[in-house]
């Protein structure tokens, strides 16, 4: 079988497929467009096969309702009709966060939902207000509410939405009151005196928790919602997208043993030992508008033993290049050279090292997938990533 020639290094590349739907057979369709790809020479030992969430998900039939979301909380938070609960920190998102809060005001539709914002960005980038607006508001109260804005521009950037608005007409669409407010401290919910509180932010999440626990015992965070179940998800409402007919798809549940079971089918299928991983958002940020892509707990929901341990690492190539030039070295000197290091493990503080940050490979190629399948979704679910392991 004929391989990638040597001048080639790492290589990403997307396998198209049909339309999944829940209930499928996702193992053996993905089994099936990898058996093409063998048979062209282009899958070979030691590859890494990257599945989207989404798909896993939506093959798992893994999606809840608005009213299941409501009928939860209202359970786990012991609310009443005219309970009033805080929502701490949650994301600036139509896709992932409208339908929770929709679900959220529908557990309280006489009572009150108080949502409280950071500022002047949310904690993946989305910007809540500019940063100059905020340099100008009084904070001697430790919050700004929304009346303190006097109608300046409180719209996203990009989207053009204003999120404040916006959530507190979600809330009044279940009839429930909305106050919304920013404040960077998660205690400041307190001030309200909230029936129960959602710490609702993702990557912060077990620090926002702790500290508001430490006022009330009636504080839960959104991994704690729909993880049982008929739908569920061991990560909760985390990495959950909106949906049609008012329901939210969560993110994969047990993803990774979704993973072994498709590598163990490669194997029989093709020999090949391959790896596997079930990705969502890559761990990516935006250079022009600051955005961190990171709306999922993390880049990998599951994946395959070998990538347990591993890093992403490796000599600082330019600075061995130059000193090797500037001792007079040729270039097939300089090769040989680099060639000889890169086979020596230095550790991480050794100098040959130094701006080669270790990364978890796992992240690395998740996020290199993300980018290549792309949010939009090329139709691309499955990515073949090359020359990262062997």
């Amino acid at each position: 079988m004929s391989k990638l020639p040597d001048y080639i290094g790492p290589v990403a590349f997307g396998i198209k497929m049909g339309v999944i739907v829940p209930g499928a057979d996702l193992v053996g369709m993905i089994a099936s467009s990898l058996d093409r790809v063998f048979a062209d020479h282009l899958l070979h030992d030691n590859d890494v096969i990257c599945v989207t969430e989404s798909v896993v998900a939506r093959a798992q039939n893994n999606f809840v309702t608005v009213t299941e979301v409501a009928d939860e909380l209202s359970q786990k938070l012991s609310l009443k009709d005219d309970s009033k609960i805080g929502v701490v920190f949650p994301i600036t998102s139509r896709n992932r966060f409208s339908l929770i809060l929709e679900g959220i005001a529908a557990a309280v539709p006489n009572g009150e939902v108080i949502v409280q914002l950071p500022f002047p960005c949310d904690e993946v980038g989305n910007q809540i207000i500019s940063p100059e607006l905020a340099e100008t508001l009084d904070l001697s109260a430790g919050l700004i509410r929304a009346e303190d804005l006097n109608g300046s521009d409180c719209h996203h950037p990009i989207t053009r939405v204003n999120y404040l608005k916006m959530y507190q007409h979600i809330i009044e669409e279940q009839g429930a009151k909305a106050t919304i407010y920013l404040s960077n401290d998660p205690t400041k919910i307190m001030d309200f005196s909230p029936d129960g509180v959602i710490a609702a932010d993702i990557h912060s999440r077990k620090t926002t928790h702790r500290k508001i626990s430490e006022i009330t015992g009636n504080c839960i965070t959104l991994q704690d919602l729909c993880n049982e179940g008929q739908s569920w998800s061991e990560w909760g409402l985390l990495g959950s997208n909106m949906s049609a007919n008012k329901r939210l798809k969560l993110a994969p549940r047990e993803a990774s043993a979704f993973a072994r079971q498709l590598q163990q089918h490669v194997l029989t299928s093709t020999g090949l030992n391959v790896e596997v991983l079930v990705y969502g958002d890559g761990a990516y940020k935006d250079p022009s508008t600051g955005i961190y892509e990171l709306a999922d707990p993390m880049p990998v929901f599951g994946m395959t033993d070998g990538f347990h341990g591993r890093f992403r690492e490796g000599i600082k190539y330019k600075y061995v290049a130059d000193v090797c030039h500037e001792e007079g070295k040729t270039i097939e000197e300089t090769e040989a050279h680099l060639a000889e290091q890169s086979q020596i493990s230095y550790g991480h503080n050794h100098i040959l090292t130094e701006g080669t940050t270790p990364r978890r490979i796992e992240d690395v190629i998740a996020s290199l997938a993300d980018l290549v399948s792309g949010s939009a979704d090329a139709g691309t679910p499955v990515i073949v990533v090359k020359g990262i392991f062997s």
